[in-house]
């Protein structure tokens, strides 16, 4: 005789089938599928040149409030003063050097969104 299975257990054995397909890691894709997404997202996350022009125009407000005039103290000549204790000299050395730091945070915040969406979608944790 054949035993007839009642619906409730179909209805369970369904909803586990789901959960475990649901439940399944998903695959990673491949290495240069990967690559390209964490191209894509280094490329999107800021410019390295966006970040120098940033830490120019952040380094020249510096150099103009703070000023180095350690080489002038005891020395004023309206003539040369420019080359001794000028704004613009402090101004152009802050912004040289802000252009340096800003270009390098960008390098670097660019290296480090390659790496995690890298890692993320080898993993197959996609964002």
């Amino acid at each position: 005789m054949l035993q007839r299975i009642s619906n409730r257990n179909l209805l369970a054995i369904a909803a586990l089938g789901i959960a475990f397909a649901l439940a399944m890691p998903a695959h990673a894709q491949s290495e240069a599928d990967c690559a390209a997404r964490a191209d894509r997202a280094a490329r999107d996350s800021g410019r390295v040149i966006g970040g120098a022009a940033i830490g120019a125009a952040g380094g020249a407000a510096v150099g103009a409030i703070v000023g180095n005039n350690r080489h002038c103290v005891g020395h004023y000549d309206r003539r040369h003063s420019r080359g001794c204790g000028s704004k613009r000299a402090d101004v152009r050395r802050g912004a040289a050097i802000g252009t340096v730091v800003g270009g390098t945070a960008g390098a670097v915040r660019n290296n480090q969104t390659y790496k995690r969406v890298y890692d993320d979608c080898m993993a197959g944790r996609y964002r």
